[in-house]
């Protein structure tokens, strides 16, 4: 891999890590890796596959997710949402028939109309996601990963359905034939992701323990995004979604069942193998190479996250002292 261009790389204490993230479990693990890194030296590169209008408003949840854990005020119980949640507006659309599939506390709605607001006034979701980031007093950089809204369709033997209404409305019952990242060609990343990028480069590339085809797929589908991350001479961590061969949350393993996939780490591994060179599981299974590092995943507190946080940077310098660190031979 050759080295990333760009200007003079400006003093820093500790190493910098660019994580790409979905929703829960990624967002865990980058409120770990910010409280082991500290402040300013994580970005958070965010699927927004899931982004849809609701209630004429934008809605970002994935977004939403990692902006409340990081800022400390997420409901800890389901790990989405805001925490000491109320829900008067969403009791008066039930209680006067109106739609309410979708569940928006009060608290949550505040922000879903700051962003709509500015996002009709032209603003940028990049410029967006920043304000609110520093509204809520989040150091660590969230960036949607593009400016254009692309949207995440799945193909079902109920028909094509918008992802929200495969994920939340039907609870992941159809079954998934194959999806598709509907504007994803004619996005772009944004400038601002593409001058950090060439300017202040990350030491470690980490995916997060998010859905590999819901979640970080959509990221990496944006055109000129894995071309840059690529083009960055540092190690590509992966940290499986699997503990103890399922899914903690979500349709993981129910959609790698679907796609014709064994659910084991051994299919994360040769689903990310062109692109990483790492990958932490939390127990080896059949047909994982050298190139892998047992350790718990599974984060149920504090610490759980951190410890998890601190075996991803572990793995990360390990694979920067590799000499064969870009010999791609696939996991």
């Amino acid at each position: 891999m050759s080295a990333s261009s760009g200007g003079a790389r400006s003093p820093h204490a500790g190493p910098r890590v660019l994580a790409l993230s979905g929703g829960v479990g990624g967002a865990k693990l980058s409120l770990g890796l910010q409280s082991v890194l500290g402040d300013e030296s994580l970005t958070v590169v965010v699927n927004t596959g899931d982004d849809f209008w609701h209630l004429g408003l934008r809605v970002c949840p994935d977004l939403d997710t990692t902006l409340y854990t990081l800022a400390g005020v997420a409901e800890p119980s389901q790990g989405w949402g805001r925490a000491q949640e109320t829900f008067s507006v969403l009791a008066e659309l039930e209680h006067r028939g109106f739609d309410s599939w979708f569940r928006l506390g009060d608290r949550d709605l505040a922000l879903h109309l700051e962003r709509t607001r500015r996002w009709r006034e032209g603003e940028s979701l990049t410029s967006i996601t920043a304000a609110l980031a520093c509204a809520y007093g989040v150091t660590s950089r969230i960036r949607p990963m593009s400016d254009t809204p692309i949207s995440t369709r799945v193909s079902t033997d109920q028909g094509v359905l918008d992802f929200q209404d495969y994920f939340v409305r039907r609870r992941c019952a159809p079954r998934v034939e194959r999806l598709d990242f509907v504007g994803a060609a004619s996005a772009q990343l944004s400038p601002e992701l593409v001058r950090e990028l060439q300017e202040s480069p990350p030491d470690l590339i980490v995916i997060c323990p998010s859905n590999p085809w819901l979640s970080v797929d959509p990221i990496l589908a944006v055109p000129g995004m894995r071309a840059q991350l690529r083009a960055l001479s540092v190690p590509i961590v992966a940290v499986s979604p699997l503990v103890d061969g399922r899914a903690v949350k979500g349709p993981t393993d129910k959609l790698m069942r679907e796609l014709g996939l064994t659910v084991n780490h051994a299919a994360i591994a040769a689903h990310y193998a062109d692109f990483i060179d790492g990958l932490i599981v939390d127990r080896e299974d059949s047909m994982i190479s050298s190139a892998v590092r047992v350790a718990p995943t599974l984060m149920r507190d504090a610490a759980d996250r951190e410890a998890l946080a601190r075996e991803v940077l572990a793995f990360g310098a390990q694979l920067r002292e590799d000499v064969s660190l870009r010999c791609k031979g696939g996991l």
